[in-house]
């Protein structure tokens, strides 16, 4: 049994086994010159994980700032210094 940790030569090696332990293990990490890099995940975490639940303005309309009466003013008069 490997750890979730793999070179990227280990990686190449025995690719379908790093996609094995991810599906039945979880995350697989791969460093690349000692340092982490990629994860490797299985694609029901990945949509677990990116799946996005409502829409912006239902965002908004859950705020706990929403009725606060929260001022918020703005100045027309002049525009914002720039340095180019």
């Amino acid at each position: 049994m490997h750890s979730d940790t793999w070179t990227v030569a280990e990686a190449k090696a025995k690719f379908s086994e790093v996609i094995n332990q991810a599906q039945s293990e979880g995350p697989q990490t791969i460093t690349k010159n000692g340092l982490k890099s990629v994860v490797i995940v299985a694609v029901e975490e990945w949509k677990r994980k990116t799946n996005r639940t409502g829409n912006l303005s239902e965002f908004f309309a859950a705020s706990p700032l929403r009725g606060t009466d929260l001022e918020i003013r703005r100045i027309k008069d002049r525009s914002r210094k720039s340095d180019l």
